[in-house]
């Protein structure tokens, strides 16, 4: 998952690294060669700027539906108990009664949030930046949180509402889907990642072109400019680095020459003595 930049005059390689934006906490653990790559970034490029907590908070108001649309106005009654009575049995943090504005596919996401089947968890953007801040790196976003949430506007959201209840009908499917792809992120398989990619939970397949193929081009225009200050660490979804449109194909095509870093494992979790 990790790639090196170089070539194109650059006086200095950067680095692309493909994250899981969640993960059982203990596989979100950093190589011995990410930790040198965050430590010889100038800077840490993520999706969005995840150093920025007013800019995290506002992305909340982002989350609701547009036109004060409920769930409720894209399903039928029956459908509708059928979602209804699913949160109220898998309870999370916050009330059916204040998710029902969500955007249905935001719901979707919380819903496989849920099913990782671990005690705790973390992201590797989490990871990534408790490293950089030990040496006091500047973390920046290539996009907003607000464009992001912004791309499920781009979807009809009656076709959401009908994905999330599909979700929850064929739950378990669904969450064997995500433990695939938990597998192949271990093994750092990048063909098997852009399979389950084009195949994806939830129905998105049929818009990879909104959310990962147009923003893969996006963001390499933008780091055509970035590339040629200091060198710096991009960390985004993996599934946005593999294949044709995939950002390791499009820097190459843009004259970069972009090869895979090979993987030094972290050591083992230390025991406690407990466990021990």
């Amino acid at each position: 998952m990790l790639w090196e930049i170089s070539g194109k005059d650059l006086k200095t390689p950067s680095y692309l690294f493909g994250t899981m934006h969640l993960l059982c906490a203990e596989d979100a653990r950093l190589s011995i060669n990410l930790k040198k790559a965050i430590r010889e970034a100038d800077r840490i490029y993520f999706e969005i700027d995840m150093d920025d907590f007013a800019q995290l908070m506002s992305a909340f108001k982002y989350v609701r539906m547009t036109d004060n649309t409920k769930l409720s106005d894209l399903l039928s009654r029956e459908e509708y108990a059928r979602v209804k009575a699913y949160f109220e049995k898998n309870r999370s943090i916050l009330p059916f009664s204040m998710m029902e504005r969500f955007k249905p596919y935001m719901l979707t996401s919380l819903i496989s949030e849920s099913g990782m089947g671990c005690e705790k968890t973390n992201g590797m953007e989490i990871s990534i930046m408790q490293e950089a801040n030990q040496y006091d790196k500047e973390i920046l976003g290539l996009e907003t949180a607000e464009f992001q949430a912004g791309l499920f506007d781009s979807i009809p959201y009656q076709k959401q509402a009908k994905e999330l209840l599909h979700y929850i009908d064929s739950i378990h499917l669904f969450k064997n889907n995500t433990a695939d792809l938990i597998k192949v992120y271990r093994e750092q398989d990048l063909q098997k990642m852009e399979d389950l990619t084009t195949k994806s939970e939830g129905g998105i397949s049929e818009y990879l072109d909104l959310l990962v193929y147009d923003r893969n081009k996006r963001w390499v225009t933008q780091l055509e400019t970035i590339l040629r200050d200091k060198p710096i660490l991009i960390a985004v979804g993996a599934g946005h680095l593999p294949g044709e449109l995939g950002m390791i194909n499009l820097l190459r095509k843009a004259g970069y020459t972009v090869k895979p870093v090979k993987n030094v494992p972290p050591p083992p979790p230390k025991k406690t003595a407990d466990a021990a």
